[in-house]
């Protein structure tokens, strides 16, 4: 079972074909609409979402990208989340240019078979990154619509080594409860309320530097292709229906960035695949439950029934900080 956090701005119509792509009724969904947005995009999304009783709006707040109003969005939202369902395992955050590239009934297969493990983007920032510790060294201001980046300097956070990745992740319910409720936790949250772009080191200098234990994947799961954008960043591309051979063969569960008024053409290739593989899997899950049915009538019906044995359960618990 699969919680999902999905972040929307935009594109009300590309939101609801992600959305249908990746639904099922044992997961739980949660929105949040951007506050700058407009009330039209929130009450468009709203209306869609009332026919899903596992779907409802995080309450709207603006954000903003490089503030940490996106971290708010996103711990607000696993809270909320936690709240809304006892039995998920897995969170997953998403926004509304993102897309599927593989069936829901396969991302659940994944996940069940990765019980308890952590799927996030971890790297020594000042070994691999070292030219974004700016971000973490200047004291930053988050002020309406603005973010100002002052050239005021303060020191890091004791004891800790900065972390860095990507805004993207799949989460254990573990970590969850762990990152909204540990006491451990407030030093980072305040810290990092005032750094530039926080999203991408945030959740990894928390899972990496506290006493939080769990199997950390050093991967997303996401298809992205960065290319530069100005002095600052890189951004995701823009994927095309040119693209679609190489989305295909991907072995991750989602790919980013997708734009309707730019292609629209991959998202239907996309949503072709998962449709037919999902019409394939629940085919095979028939077939699966028939033979079951025709092999428990030749139980009951036998005379040469053995008893189980005993079984054994094993698990291997390791930690990934080291």
């Amino acid at each position: 079972m699969i919680a999902y956090l999905i972040l929307v701005h935009q594109y009300p119509n590309q939101f609801k074909r992600l959305f249908r792509a990746i639904y099922h009724s044992a997961n739980y969904y949660l929105v949040h609409v951007d506050k700058r947005s407009g009330v039209g995009l929130q009450t468009e999304i709203q209306d869609f979402l009332s026919g899903f009783p596992n779907a409802s709006l995080l309450k709207s707040e603006s954000t903003l990208w490089g503030g940490y109003s996106l971290i708010d969005a996103e711990l607000r939202g696993i809270k909320e989340l936690l709240k809304m369902g006892l039995k998920w395992e897995f969170f997953i955050n998403l926004s509304g240019q993102d897309f599927p590239i593989k069936s829901q009934a396969y991302i659940q297969d994944f996940l069940n078979r990765n019980i308890g493990k952590d799927f996030i983007k971890v790297s020594n920032q000042s070994k691999v990154r070292p030219e974004t510790l700016n971000r973490i060294q200047n004291y930053v201001i988050e002020f309406g619509n603005r973010i100002i980046r002052t050239p005021i300097k303060r020191p890091y956070l004791r004891g800790v080594t900065p972390y860095i990745g990507t805004q993207w992740m799949i989460l254990s319910r573990k970590f969850c409860e762990f990152v909204c409720y540990s006491p451990e936790v407030e030093r980072f949250k305040s810290f990092y309320r005032h750094t530039f772009i926080p999203d991408e080191g945030f959740f990894q200098t928390v899972i990496m530097d506290t006493s939080y234990k769990g199997i950390i994947v050093n991967d997303d799961k996401r298809t992205i292709e960065w290319v530069p954008m100005g002095t600052i960043k890189l951004r995701p591309r823009n994927f095309t229906s040119n693209d679609a051979e190489f989305l295909l063969a991907s072995q991750d569960l989602f790919a980013r960035k997708f734009d309707e008024t730019v292609d629209t053409g991959i998202l239907g290739i996309l949503e072709s695949r998962i449709y037919r593989i999902e019409v394939l899997d629940s085919k095979t899950r028939e077939r699966i439950a028939l033979r079951n049915s025709i092999n428990i009538r030749w139980l009951k019906t036998s005379s040469n029934i053995v008893p189980d044995g005993p079984g054994i359960a094993h698990m291997v618990r390791a930690d990934a900080k080291s």
